[in-house]
């Protein structure tokens, strides 16, 4: 990242409590306890957020994502933060009633990585689906459903791949289902059945780009 912030700990002086947190260097917010409210004290010298160290990028199939009628603008600035982080994401075609970077509150969850990831909007996922097949992608469904693949068993074709991933709660359009080249699925094995979307899209985008 290029602009490092400067932090630094915080201890509350009640040996009751004892509470330990970070601050902005400069700001007067941490003199008092959060949580009893008593005298905090420095517990570290001032340090710095760390740049990521880097690492080279993997020589991936060309991959871009379809996002349909997702509705949490969080879930959606999300996706944004992971195609950046993992890059190499070609564009995020965006549909339906997904909510695009326009939306301020898409833009301040991104941080800035709205501007780093090529994206569209579209009112019609399966159209747009079907226009992506007609250009030679292959489409790849991310959905828990009966006869998906494991994700983790996958390696890209050399042809470019669309991941497609839909609503919270109603899952994928079944139409775009029914044209997709592959269905795929993320291994659970506590007792839910699925992860929050947002997760299952990095854990999907990283093992594409990395995971071979």
């Amino acid at each position: 990242m290029s602009d490092l912030i400067h932090f630094q700990m915080r201890q509350c002086g009640n040996e009751n409590c004892r509470f330990r947190f970070p601050v902005l260097v400069g700001s007067d917010l941490g003199e008092k306890c959060p949580r009893c409210g008593q005298e905090t004290a420095l517990a570290t010298p001032p340090f710095t957020n760390q740049a990521p160290p880097a690492f080279a990028a993997p020589t991936a199939a060309n991959l871009a994502v379809l996002v349909d009628n997702v509705r949490s603008i969080y879930n959606v600035g999300s996706f944004f933060r992971t195609a950046d982080g993992a890059g190499g994401i070609a564009h995020l075609y965006l549909c339906g009633i997904t909510p695009t970077p326009d939306n301020p509150k898409v833009a301040k969850t991104a941080l800035g990585a709205e501007e780093s990831v090529a994206w569209s909007y579209h009112k019609n996922g399966w159209e747009t689906a079907v226009s992506l097949q007609q250009q030679g992608y292959e489409l790849w469904a991310l959905e828990g459903t009966a006869g998906a693949e494991s994700l983790l068993t996958i390696n890209p074709t050399q042809a470019p791949i669309v991941l497609i991933i839909g609503n919270e709660l109603s899952g994928i359009d079944p139409a775009i289902l029914e044209i997709c080249d592959k269905v795929l699925a993320i291994p659970m094995h506590g007792r839910k059945s699925s992860l929050n979307v947002a997760s299952a899209f990095a854990v999907a985008v990283y093992w594409l780009r990395y995971g071979q």
